[in-house]
């Protein structure tokens, strides 16, 4: 009872505006890309697996992920190296100069036979993406000293060294077609994730 008379002595508030229905207070919708970059909803997930569910296209992700990380990494001790900076050294057992060449072939060759095994080529996600991104790993580091093996000389940093340069770029640019031939990007850029519904069209007032 008491309710009901609170209830019947508050004025009655005006009805909200719908949209759409020209008043002035509502409010523009953002665009779908907007909402996509900002809402806690979006799904990169879904996106990620439209294009990369295939065991395939993710190793390929993960190996040239793996290919230019560790190229920028292995570029970066060398020249530290050389500049005699920070904690790095060349490997020297022995006093036997080891290349990281040699860290690659052995990587290469270890993925070769996992693979020829049939390990890291099946559904079992770890392995695959393991393996995907040993493969690149091992691939950067060959390719680095590509030079040394063409020539058959340590030309690491004379003028001939710029031949390693140019291998890393074809490689790797390869490697990058092979992954965003689904335009991966250009609909994450285009679309801001996956496709989201159309808008409901406005009530009538």
């Amino acid at each position: 009872m008491l309710g009901r008379l609170l209830s019947a002595d508050r004025p009655a508030q005006p009805p909200l505006a719908r949209a759409g229905s020209g008043s002035g207070s509502s409010r523009p919708r953002p665009s779908r890309s907007v909402r996509f970059w900002f809402a806690p909803e979006r799904d990169l997930r879904a996106l990620y697996y439209k294009h990369f569910g295939d065991r395939r296209k993710e190793r390929q992700l993960f190996s040239t992920g793996s290919f230019f990380t560790t190229f920028a990494t292995v570029r970066a001790i060398t020249h530290a190296i050389r500049a005699e900076r920070g904690p790095f050294r060349n490997i020297t057992p022995g006093g036997r100069h080891i290349h990281h060449m040699t860290l690659g072939i052995v990587g290469l060759l270890a993925v070769g036979y996992l693979w020829m095994l049939e390990i890291g080529i099946n559904e079992e996600r770890v392995s695959s993406r393991a393996t995907a991104c040993a493969y690149g790993s091992g691939a950067a580091l060959t390719l680095d000293e590509f030079a040394l093996w063409l020539n058959l000389e340590d030309v690491y940093w004379a003028k001939q060294g710029r031949e390693s340069i140019d291998a890393v770029v074809l490689f790797g640019s390869l490697l990058s077609l092979s992954v965003l031939g689904k335009g991966f990007l250009a609909e994450l850029l285009r679309t801001g994730g996956a496709k989201q519904p159309a808008d409901p069209p406005a009530p009538s007032a």
